[in-house]
């Protein structure tokens, strides 16, 4: 049986952090759907389209990955896309805490889908996207903690 995962996340902007877990997923599992989440409350630094193309950039030549935009339920984008479970990292145990409860939702939610929590590697578990932000907005160079098509990106918006 080939598994398809779902990776979702906001992504604003794309990290090394993430791009990290994606290639693990993909070494572990047959299909990777990085999903791109629109939160309408949220307020982003890049517009989901700009996201979009960040990710197919950052993912180009990762064999069985793929984007997609998600709105709604990240469960309704499980049946929607075919997934067969949902793909998390986690870096410290605040981040088990949130992510067992959201597990346990969308599990109740759709009770065909578990949700697997990936410890991050420890070399990129510094990294946030908000960390990243924050950086870039104070004119800093976030370039060591994102790939090189996000780093162009923050240097043109913030040039």
């Amino acid at each position: 049986m080939a598994l398809h995962v779902l990776l979702p996340g906001t992504y604003d902007p794309p990290t090394l952090g993430h791009l990290d877990l994606v290639r693990r997923a993909a070494r572990l599992f047959d299909r990777v759907t990085v999903g791109l989440a629109v939160h309408p409350s949220k307020t982003a630094l890049f517009e989901p389209d700009e996201r979009m193309a960040l990710l197919l950039e950052c993912v180009a030549g990762l064999e069985d990955v793929d984007v997609a935009r998600l709105e709604g339920l990240v469960v309704d984008a499980c049946e929607v896309l075919g997934c067969d479970a949902i793909v998390r990292g986690v870096r410290n145990g605040t981040d088990f805490a949130y992510e067992a409860q959201m597990a346990g939702t969308n599990q109740a939610l759709l009770e065909r889908i578990d949700t697997l929590l990936l410890p991050t590697t420890p070399g990129v578990a510094h990294i946030t996207s908000t960390l990243v932000r924050q950086i870039a907005t104070m004119g800093g160079d976030a370039g060591a903690l994102v790939p090189p098509a996000v780093a162009r990106a923050l240097r043109e918006r913030f040039a």
